[in-house]
């Protein structure tokens, strides 16, 4: 479907009305620019919701999601991004705690 090469997390909230040119804007601001096959993932300050950006190479969709119980796992404002593995992505999406997911879950000190 749409091919996604590298995804980012912003930490700043969104306000969910925002459409596609007010969310694009968002990461240009944050990212510095949008990039083709990257996603770009913003939620809002009670982060039952998220919207996520795709620059596809032609155009750019805007997907939202909503959890009717529970939130998102989400990082406190500081970092203003961070960037995701393709598995933190999938369990992010799912609300699953994504920071143990992929290489940040190694143990690598007994």
């Amino acid at each position: 479907m749409i091919r996604i090469d590298a995804a980012w997390l912003a930490t700043a909230p969104l306000d969910m009305r925002a459409g596609t040119d007010t969310a694009l804007a968002r990461v240009v601001s944050v990212f510095g620019a949008a990039h083709p096959h990257h996603a770009y993932l913003f939620a809002n300050r009670r982060a039952n919701r998220i919207k996520v950006l795709v620059h596809d190479g032609i155009g750019i969709w805007l997907a939202a999601r909503r959890l009717h119980q529970g939130k998102f796992v989400w990082p406190a404002p500081g970092n203003e991004q961070w960037q995701l593995e393709p598995v933190q992505l999938d369990a992010l999406v799912l609300g699953l705690p994504w920071q143990r997911m992929g290489n940040a879950g190694i143990i690598t000190m007994v």
